[in-house]
């Protein structure tokens, strides 16, 4: 192995979270319990940033030990974990909504300030008049705080726009992040988030599958912009069950994944037409009937649960361990957007272990190998396995449970983010006491 040279070694962790050992796509409930994590353990990333081992640091050095790395980290006394997935945003958009926080603090509800003009309706009008520069500079802000926060691949969605024009600035805004930064992106049109003001749900479906689609469909195959899921907001008052299968099925006939927001504020079956329509993933759920749990354990379809939201919106929790005991894939996502403004994976974890009962290894689960699988990407993303992309966050503790314990507190706790085996972050303020 002398004439071997490898991009980076990370050499004795106290300990070092895999997550699977055995390339599994996704972790149920019981395999939740059990994540592989190995004592005093190393990692060793390939130039093409892919990990090559992960073992006990012994074994490492013992087959490694001709080998010359560009770059070694000495991880002694603190963890190794795989990067993190968020599995549900909407970081594109102008104009915050730090006004409308206050009407909810004084009991307003989601619908009631969507009605009176407020919520998606204020975000898009500015969004719709933003310059695609401003747009990307924001977006670039928030990706690069998810990314010191341990998130190494996200969902992104477009929807604030509504009209083809917006949708589209907004998709190249998110592929000119794709190319030029290292955060992994998983690209979603979203332009069924809303109705439009002036058109009708049925009028704004059809619009969607003569003009918007097409039209994406052919920028995609010139290489101008790259989607991966098709979203719609299935809702009471917004696009009904039938316009919202129309969407998806057209969405998923151009070859995009359907990954949808489903039975958030009103039972409306989503989870029973996700399954049926063979949706990769479904989010939010607080309004899942017993029928769509066991349609989407059945399906294999994930659940994408969004602690912050029903924490910021003071809305019911989603039933976290009956879907789990059901058998459905749990994963997890922040939901950042304006109106539930977190972007930490970290405090998600910890809110869906507080609010919604949830164990710390069954957050981390949901948070990297299922995540990843509601995004398409367990083949490459959620877990250290040889192989998979090498993203990590290295936390200056030894115990992986401080990623969650310590709420609010990513500052001074996340030491390396790394993705593709490059650092990306290195936090130099913190001091080892």
């Amino acid at each position: 192995m002398a004439a071997d040279q490898y991009k980076l070694l990370l050499e004795g962790a106290q300990q070092l979270v895999l997550v699977c050992t055995k390339g599994e796509k996704y972790l149920l409930e019981d395999g939740m319990q059990h994540l592989a994590v190995l004592e005093n353990a190393s990692v060793v990333i390939g130039k093409d940033g892919c990990i090559k081992a992960a073992g006990e640091t012994g074994a490492i050095r013992k087959q490694f030990s001709g080998a010359s790395f560009e770059h070694i980290i000495d991880c002694s006394g603190k963890c190794i974990l795989p990067g993190l997935v968020d599995a549900h945003t909407h970081p594109v958009w102008a104009g915050d909504r730090v006004h409308e926080f206050a009407m909810k603090l004084a009991g307003a509800s989601y619908m009631d300030i969507h009605q009176a003009g407020g919520g998606i309706h204020f975000t898009v009008e500015h969004t719709q008049k933003a310059l695609e520069d401003e747009l990307f500079k924001s977006f670039k802000h928030r990706l690069l705080r998810m990314i010191r926060a341990g998130t190494t691949l996200v969902e992104c969605k477009s929807g604030y726009g509504l009209n083809l024009e917006t949708e589209v600035k907004m998709l190249r805004v998110i592929e000119q992040a794709r190319q030029e930064l290292d955060i992994g992106i998983s690209s979603t049109y979203c332009g069924a988030h809303s109705v439009p003001k002036g058109k009708s749900a049925i009028e704004a479906t059809d619009d969607i599958i003569s003009l918007h689609l097409p039209n994406l469909k052919e920028l995609d195959r010139n290489g101008e912009i790259h989607i991966d899921n098709i979203d719609v907001f299935c809702e009471k008052g917004v696009f009904d069950l039938n316009c919202t299968r129309r969407i998806l099925q057209a969405g998923k006939d151009i070859g995009l994944q359907i990954n949808f927001h489903g039975d958030e504020l009103h039972p409306m079956k989503c989870a029973e037409l996700g399954a049926e329509l063979g949706a990769q993933a479904i989010s939010h759920l607080e309004e899942i009937s017993d029928e769509g749990i066991t349609a989407m354990a059945q399906a294999k379809c994930a659940a994408v649960l969004l602690p912050t939201t029903a924490y910021i919106l003071r809305l019911k929790q989603p039933q976290a361990r009956k879907i789990l005991k059901e058998g459905v894939i749990v994963a997890l996502g922040s939901d950042f957007n304006p109106n539930a403004y977190c972007c930490s994976m970290l405090m998600v974890m910890h809110l869906a272990c507080v609010n919604m009962k949830m164990s710390m290894k069954e957050a981390l689960a949901a948070a990297t190998i299922n995540a990843a699988y509601a995004l398409g990407r367990s083949n490459t993303h959620g877990s250290i396995e040889t192989g998979k992309q090498g993203d990590f966050v290295i936390i200056n503790s030894p115990r992986w449970e401080h990623l969650i314990y310590q709420f609010g507190s990513h500052q001074e706790l996340i030491e390396y983010v790394i993705i593709k085996g490059n650092v990306v972050y290195k936090n130099d303020s913190i001091l080892d006491y």
